[in-house]
């Protein structure tokens, strides 16, 4: 389940965490006990509800799922370009 952030004037960083867990068989809690993550905070990224991406958390769960940053992350264009 993806939750969309409301779109800025610059687009929205969405993470694929719950797609990924799904597709190699993991559920969260295991994940969570493997990395040591809280939970609370590892939902919020699974929710798309962060302000900010800890570059420590993307390499572990890049190594962890066996994926890339970019299948891991995903940059959305903005609905109506405001460049000048």
């Amino acid at each position: 389940m993806e939750v969309k952030r409301m779109d800025s004037d610059y687009g929205v960083v969405n993470m694929n965490i719950e797609e990924l867990l799904e597709k190699a068989g993991i559920s969260k809690n295991k994940i969570c006990k493997d990395l040591d993550l809280p939970r609370p905070n590892f939902n919020k990224y699974c929710r798309n509800q962060f302000q900010r991406i800890d570059a420590n958390l993307i390499a572990k769960l890049c190594f962890y799922l066996d994926c890339t940053v970019d299948e891991l992350i995903k940059y959305e264009h903005p609905k109506k370009s405001k460049k000048k």
